[in-house]
This record gives structure tokens, C-alpha cells and sequence, in this order.
């Protein structure tokens, strides 16, 4: 796997981001990867984000992951979710010109924050084919959008989750269309310590099956 870091546009501000290469020949399929929260130490460097592209790198996906307004190298600042929504709209419209990227294969994953801020966007973006939401905090942000969204969409959670318990998870997963996948790794909390291996394989499975 190699790796190079690239500059993008969002409106007006100049984005930071990183791609994982694969050694597989292209077109490639591609999936971009969202972080967690920028006002809660979130960023493209997470634990969560860095075994999700690696892992999809090693299944031969070209993986993307890049700083929202405001964090690290990236210029702007917060958006409260609303304009960051434009930053994974950039980060589409940079993925799907790349040469080495089959723009008919493309998905999208978010952790936690970055799960509220991609997937709307996502669910209406007709260049994306799946996406995953990654620990959903399902009592802060609404993900009511899924009820009613045809993308294949994983939706994978820790059991022992800090922000959305185990209850309200499955609850949640009952309530959305048969072409979702819900997981809910046991023993995991909301941050992955111990257990990325494990997510990330099962998320891989997942865009490797759906795209």
C-alpha cells in the first residue's frame, strides 16, 4: 500500500487529504472515510479512520480520508455539520474524477459525527453506490434520512457503546428497509480500542460485497 497526501477544494477553502493506494491495477473501486467529531479531537489520523483505509487498501479499494474544515492543515473552521457536508461533497467530486478510480464504484463511510455529516450526503449523491455508518450516535444527530434511502448501507455498532446503547441500536436497525446491514460487535465500546481489526474487516467485507 502506498500513500500520498492531497490538496482539495471545498467552496472557497483549501482541504487537506490522504489516499491509500492498493497494488491492484486500475480502475479501482474507492471509498471515502469520514472522521469523528472536529470539536472532539476528530480527524483523519483517528484509530478508526486509519484501520478502515488501511484494511480496504489491502481489498484493493483506493481509500480516501481527509481533514474537515478547521481541523489540521485544512483551512475554515467548524461548521456545525451543515457546512461539512459540503466538505464530503468536495471529497466526492475529487474521488470520482481521479483516473485510477472506477466512478461507477464508489463509497462512502462515516465514524461516529462523521457518519451525521457524509451519509445524508450520500443517500442523495447518485455517485455513490453503498455506504457504512460506523458507531451512529443515534441520539444526537438524525438519522432519519435511512428510513427512506435505497443506497446498500451498513450500519455497525459496539455493544458496550458509550453514546448509543446496544438497545437503542438494534431498535434503530429494526426500523429501517431490509437493504441495510446491522452489526453490533460485542465487547466493543464507541472508540475501537483493541478492536479495529475487527471492524474494519467486517466494513471491508461489506463495500467489497455491495460494490
Amino acid at each position: 500500500m502506498n500513500e500520498r497526501r492531497v490538496s482539495f477544494t471545498s467552496g472557497r477553502l483549501l482541504l487537506e487529504g490522504a489516499l491509500s493506494l492498493p497494488e491492484a491495477a486500475p480502475p479501482l473501486p474507492a471509498v471515502i472515510v469520514c472522521h469523528p467529531h472536529p470539536l472532539h479531537g476528530g480527524s483523519m489520523d483517528n484509530n478508526v479512520v486509519l484501520a478502515l483505509t488501511e484494511t480496504l487498501a489491502q481489498a484493493s479499494f483506493l481509500a480516501f480520508r481527509f481533514n474537515f474544515r478547521g481541523v489540521g492543515l485544512s483551512q475554515g473552521e467548524f461548521g456545525h455539520g451543515i457546512r461539512e457536508q459540503e466538505d464530503v461533497e468536495a471529497a466526492i467530486t475529487l474521488v470520482s474524477s481521479m483516473k485510477e478510480v472506477d466512478p461507477g464504484r464508489i463509497g462512502l463511510a462515516g465514524y461516529s459525527a462523521g457518519a451525521a455529516f457524509a451519509l445524508p450526503v450520500g443517500s442523495g449523491d447518485g455517485r455513490i453506490g453503498a455506504m457504512a455508518a460506523v458507531s451512529p450516535p443515534l441520539d444526537m444527530f438524525d438519522f432519519g434520512f435511512l428510513k427512506h434511502c435505497s443506497r446498500p448501507t451498513l450500519l455497525i455498532s459496539g455493544s458496550m457503546d458509550d453514546f448509543t446503547s446496544d438497545n437503542r441500536f438494534l431498535e434503530f436497525c429494526r426500523e429501517i428497509p431490509d437493504h441495510a446491514d446491522c452489526v453490533s460487535i460485542d465487547g466493543a465500546d464507541h472508540f475501537w480500542w483493541g478492536s479495529e481489526p475487527a471492524l474494519a474487516s467486517r466494513v471491508a467485507a461489506f463495500f467489497v460485497s455491495a460494490l
